[in-house]
């Protein structure tokens, strides 16, 4: 019989707060550096970390699956399936930037049961579990209520990339809302979990960037979607918006798609 929810929150927390202490051991020191196939960089650290997930994991939920960045998929047939991305943002690791992440998601028959964003570099936790609201670093977490676009405070995630790709489309972004940043990688959707923005713009994700956040941001209040408005999933393009609210996310699917 699995355990309650609580439990296993408690259990993933402390997974990925011990887990903390590999990324930082290499933080800001000396590392070599290798490229993947579709050239993004990847450390020891990376590895050392999802293997330290992955193990744990294991023992502690034996019947679950496993999607890793790293090594891959275990058992994606099983009811329960953990999502793992071990240094989400390793190009800010690597140049010395604090805004790396670790993501950490439970998904139950494809529906997102559980979401944590832990910050190593910060020391904080954020996690949210279907019904059960959502908290950073122990306390209660709840997304915005801004319904106008022209209100709102947005972040564009992969500038360059999209800039590069569309910049028509880069161009609408840049004139949206009232007040706009450029960044990168997992922070910015826990920011709108926390109320401290109102949305994100991302492009060029893999499910392990993106699945765990789901259950993060729905918890606090807020939604995620592809830019066509559907739901994310294992198939998903890698195009995400999260919203505080679904005014803001049907404002901000209308403007990508002029």
């Amino acid at each position: 019989m699995e355990a309650d929810i609580e439990t296993i929150v408690r259990q993933a927390v402390e997974i990925v707060g011990r887990a903390s202490r590999i990324p930082m051991d290499y933080f800001r020191a000396p590392l070599d550096l290798e490229a993947k196939a579709d050239d993004s960089p990847v450390t020891v650290a990376d590895r050392k970390t999802e293997a330290f997930i992955r193990e744990e994991l294991a023992a502690a939920f034996p019947a679950d699956g496993i999607f890793g960045e790293e090594f891959g998929t275990e058992n994606l047939d099983a009811e329960a399936v953990w999502i793992i991305d071990p240094i989400d943002g390793t190009r800010s690791f690597i140049t010395g930037n604090p805004l790396f992440g670790m993501l950490l998601g439970r998904y139950v028959n494809k529906v997102p049961q559980i979401g944590i964003v832990r910050m190593p570099a910060l020391d904080e936790t954020y996690v949210g579990a279907a019904g059960r609201g959502a908290m950073r670093n122990g306390e209660t977490i709840s997304c915005r209520i801004t319904t106008r676009l022209a209100d709102a405070m947005v972040y564009i995630n992969e500038a360059e990339k999209l800039n590069a790709a569309d910049p028509a489309r880069f161009a609408r972004l840049c004139s949206a809302g009232h007040t706009r940043r450029m960044a990168y990688d997992c922070y910015p959707h826990a920011l709108v979990a926390s109320g401290q923005i109102d949305a994100v713009v991302d492009c060029g994700l893999e499910p392990y960037d993106y699945l765990p956040l789901v259950a993060l941001v729905e918890a606090a209040g807020g939604v995620m979607c592809d830019w066509n408005g559907n739901p994310l999933g294992l198939g998903s393009d890698g195009r995400v918006i999260t919203a505080a609210t679904p005014a803001l996310r049907d404002e901000l699917i209308a403007l990508l798609d002029a």
